[in-house]
């Protein structure tokens, strides 16, 4: 068996392992990838065919936080910044078999027909309402609580829908959405804290995460490629596989097969990047037991289905996408329109579409074949967008593990996490166990970590 020294040993070539590497990297540190894949980058992939580019996995990101702001700045001589189109702005929601653009401020609240007159009502009394006092209650009870039912069907139900295939109900707010959360528990209200967030200074780099929904100039790939790139292939070892960790008195001993060859890497440091699921059989010195709260962290199992149009001939998609409630009773959760939202996606004249199907509600989808699939993602699209046609292209994608839910087993998650860490210094458990599921989050938790090493 071979054997290689590192400074640090990173499990994962997706965005967060990638991030930190970068970053350990410039800083002088010896970093090795070991990735089970044949290509870095997680489930993000971008790919050119018949006139379309489209992503397999992440169509979007929101520019959220400085970190990520940084880093598109560290990589700009090889990867640039692209925002979304100012038309598509509007985000459509279902209602009845029609769509709505979700209201943006005052006005258009009280005139949507999204939420009922009394919702509307109540919402004049959010900043008024004590703060809640679970703080393990659902999304969907916060909602109710502060805005109303209507807001949760139409607004909320179909966000979650969106962001994580999930269910509201059962999604723990100070996990999923802390943001929300906090603005309650530290200004008494989510409008009075979203105001108040607004008007406190901020640094140059903050006042550049603008919240945009952005990619890159020929898809999020190219800012994998800007990071492997800087790494070096030589530190990224693809197609490892049988990986285990063991641990000797100050080392981690991580072994695996690649390309014929047994390795073994050393280091003081290693760091996960993997998910919960994959932990148990991955980490031999642990017991089983430790790893539990982690391992049965539920997943959404996810069918992204891409359609492309070289002419488009249904109802003009004006929009960044429709989401669609469970109220509704659709097949689909949620239609995105990435030629909408970015230049260079579609023909001129034409349409690039990603639908998105299955889910925690729907996980019986995820197991269909292709032809079902198809014959109703063709349904959704054609009666939903006044469409008659055939797509020129049409590509299947299932992610069995596709979102992590946070739910009520995140605080048992998060203790585990802990523990596990303080009882064997110099491993670190990354990745969307923890920390949050958006690509900024990632970025965030990568710089965190990096900065701490």
């Amino acid at each position: 068996m071979r054997q290689l020294k590192a400074d640090v040993t990173i499990i994962g070539a997706g965005i967060t392992g990638l991030t930190i590497a970068y970053y350990l990297q410039k800083k002088g540190k010896k970093v090795c990838l070991i990735e089970r894949n044949a290509h870095s980058g997680g489930v993000i992939s971008s790919r050119q065919e018949h006139g379309f580019l489209y992503e397999t996995g992440p169509n979007t990101g929101v520019l959220s936080n400085p970190e990520l702001v940084q880093l598109f700045d560290d990589l700009s001589a090889d990867c640039k910044l692209v925002t979304a189109n100012p038309d598509s702005k509007k985000r459509w929601i279902l209602k009845n078999v029609k769509w709505h653009s979700l209201p943006t401020g005052f006005f258009s609240a009280i005139s949507t027909p999204l939420f009922s007159f009394g919702d509307k009502l109540r919402v004049l009394g959010e900043p008024f309402r004590k703060p809640g006092i679970n703080p393990d209650e659902s999304v969907a009870d916060i909602v109710r609580r502060r805005l109303g039912k209507s807001f949760l069907d139409y607004a909320i139900n179909p966000f979650i829908s969106g962001i994580y295939a999930g269910n509201p109900e059962q999604l723990i707010t100070r996990f999923a959405l802390p943001k929300l959360y906090n603005l309650e528990q530290t200004y008494g209200s989510f409008i009075k804290g979203a105001i108040k967030k607004a008007k406190e200074p901020k640094s140059d780099l903050e006042k550049r995460a603008t919240k945009e929904v952005f990619s890159a100039a020929g898809g999020l790939q190219s800012v994998i490629n800007a990071l492997v790139n800087s790494i070096g292939t030589e530190n990224i070892l693809l197609n490892s596989k049988d990986v285990r960790v063991n641990k000797s008195a100050e080392l981690f001993s991580t072994s695996f097969l690649h390309e014929k060859n047994f390795l073994e890497i050393n280091s003081k440091i290693l760091i996960t990047t993997v998910g919960g699921y994959v932990l148990p059989d991955l980490l031999d010195f642990i017991p089983k037991n430790d790893t539990l709260p982690i391992s049965e962290m539920p997943y959404a199992k996810v069918i992204q289905v891409v359609a492309g149009y070289k002419k488009w001939t249904g109802k003009p998609l004006n929009a960044y996408g429709g989401l669609i409630s469970d109220k509704e009773n659709r097949k689909a959760l949620g239609i995105l329109f990435p030629s909408s939202i970015f230049a260079g996606r579609a023909p001129d004249g034409g349409a690039l579409l990603s639908v998105f199907m299955g889910g925690i509600n729907k996980p019986e989808m995820f197991d269909m074949t292709d032809d079902n699939v198809k014959a109703l993602v063709l349904n959704e699209i054609n009666e939903l967008l006044d469409l008659k046609s055939e797509p020129d292209m049409l590509r299947f994608f299932r992610y069995r593990h596709a979102i992590p839910q946070y739910d009520h087993t995140s605080e048992n998650r998060l203790n585990a996490i802990v523990s596990i860490q303080n009882k064997y210094p110099g491993l670190i458990l990354a990745g969307n166990v923890r920390d949050g599921i958006g690509i900024a989050d990632r970025v965030k938790q990568a710089v965190t970590i990096a900065k701490e090493l």
